[in-house]
């Protein structure tokens, strides 16, 4: 088992704010939802994948309060702190792969938040397919990603990560990163870029279906 969940058991009714205060070193969360609304003021029907359990998910709750959401993990732990309205949010533990094969061009807006440096590089091809899959015409997918620099945090960062969930994370660079999106989109789909505090290292992307 990864040492995060263990040692955040240890917590007991702490965690979620232990959480939040861990998470807030790297990546200001309010600032991305504030990107989301500025590139996507209205979506109806919203998909997240790799919603781990549910940071991002309870501010898209709050950021679309009309809309359906639906966030996706491979992990048990899915949705598992998530806080907000339950009635038009669902959490599914499954592939995107098979929810894009069972329910093609139903997603409005997607996100793609801090997962693609846990998944196989060789993996990164279909995952981004399956997401094209499951957009539906005309609309947005944004993607945010740390990126690999030579810096301090960069490494605090990677250390931390590796070390709290036990996978081999690999971080890109900016130009690898776009090329990825590029080879599944296309460059003129790739519609907007945006740095999310506290660091530069957070690199935001807009994609248009």
């Amino acid at each position: 088992m990864p040492v995060g969940p263990m040692v955040r058991r240890l917590f007991g009714p702490h965690e979620r704010q232990i959480s939040n205060a861990y998470r807030a070193i790297y990546i200001n969360l309010d600032r991305f939802a504030e990107a989301l609304n500025l590139w996507v003021p209205d979506a109806s029907n919203i998909l997240e994948v790799g919603c781990g359990e549910g940071a991002v998910t309870e501010r898209l709750a709050r950021l679309y309060p009309e809309a359906k959401i639906t966030g996706i993990d491979i992990s048990p732990r899915l949705g598992r702190l998530y806080d907000g309205p339950t009635d038009r949010v669902s959490f599914v533990r499954q592939t995107v792969q098979e929810l894009a094969a069972a329910r093609p061009g139903q997603y409005d807006l997607v996100i793609l938040s801090d997962v693609l440096h846990h998944v196989p590089a060789s993996m990164h091809a279909e995952l981004l397919a399956a997401i094209r899959q499951a957009l539906a015409p005309g609309g947005s997918f944004v993607f945010k990603e740390w990126e690999r620099t030579a810096t301090p945090i960069h490494w605090l960062c990677y250390l931390s990560d590796r070390w709290l969930t036990g996978d081999r994370v690999r971080y890109m660079t900016r130009q690898e990163l776009r090329d990825r999106l590029v080879a599944t989109f296309g460059r003129q789909q790739i519609a907007g870029e945006l740095r999310i505090g506290p660091w530069r290292n957070n690199l935001a992307t807009l994609v248009r279906a």
